[in-house]
């Protein structure tokens, strides 16, 4: 990368802050291969979305064509719902060692789990894995209290979740986001005024998500379910190199 111009300050992979985590909801291994060439190095997770990894026909080309630049991969939160579900967890466990995935995400989010199950599993999980867990509401009309997402995300991380994500969906149009993608503005800065940020992820896939989260919290804002196409425009968001944060980081113009 060039330079000539003053940027803010990012620090190089494996980072601790500004973390893009990718939602790869179906890109084939000629996709991943040209996203990696072109963006790597701007993506510091990838989760391979929902229950997709489970019909991915060449599952385990795409993950040598992540590993390949040193990006990490786990699978969505759907598939350990459904193997808790079922009672298949220690299986879902074989499958991720025979993959060689060292982390998964332990959600709530369609399986009614009680908070006490699902403190239980993420410590029994990550006593073997890295463990992201997910804390939201994916019905765009169910409304949860900030104060229990706060309890929450506090019981996730003493569970042993290594970050916990605040559910967005992939159309970032519930839990954190009012059905039209707006903001809950209250809740997120309850949330943060609770919470260590650097512990959060906020899911955000639309772009006017982005530029609200980086504008109130800075570039080193943690943000995932970023479409793979939107990467290097994320990028240029925390950077100040897109008109939308441009002033946030230049100064007015002439300034």
């Amino acid at each position: 990368m060039p330079d000539f111009l003053p940027l803010p300050a990012r620090p190089p992979k494996p980072r601790a802050a500004g973390l893009t985590h990718v939602i790869d909801s179906g890109l084939s291994t000629a996709e991943v291969d040209g996203l990696m060439r072109q963006a790597a190095a701007h993506v510091d997770m990838v989760r391979i979305g929902w229950g997709s990894a489970y019909v991915t026909a060449d599952l385990a080309a795409k993950l040598a064509a992540y590993r390949a630049y040193d990006v990490p991969v786990m699978l969505g939160g759907t598939l350990t719902e459904l193997a808790w579900l079922h009672g298949r967890v220690d299986a879902l466990c074989g499958w991720l060692d025979e993959l060689g995935i060292d982390r998964l995400e332990v959600s709530s989010g369609v399986v009614a789990m009680a908070p006490a199950d699902k403190a239980a599993l993420i410590e029994r999980l990550a006593g073997r894995y890295t463990v992201y867990a997910e804390v939201g509401e994916k019905d765009p009309s169910a409304l949860m209290a900030p104060y229990r997402w706060v309890r929450l995300i506090r019981q996730a991380l003493d569970a042993g979740a290594q970050l916990v994500i605040c559910e967005g969906r992939a159309t970032g149009t519930a839990g954190l986001y009012r059905p039209d993608g707006e903001a809950r503005t209250g809740l997120i800065d309850e949330i943060v005024h609770e919470i260590d940020r650097g512990k959060l992820v906020f899911e955000a896939p639309q772009k006017h998500q982005q530029v609200w989260l980086i504008e109130r919290y800075g570039s080193d804002v943690n943000l995932g379910n970023v479409p793979p196409a939107e990467v290097l425009s994320l990028e240029t968001l925390r950077l100040g190199l897109r008109a939308d944060t441009l002033a946030q980081f230049h100064g007015s113009a002439g300034g």
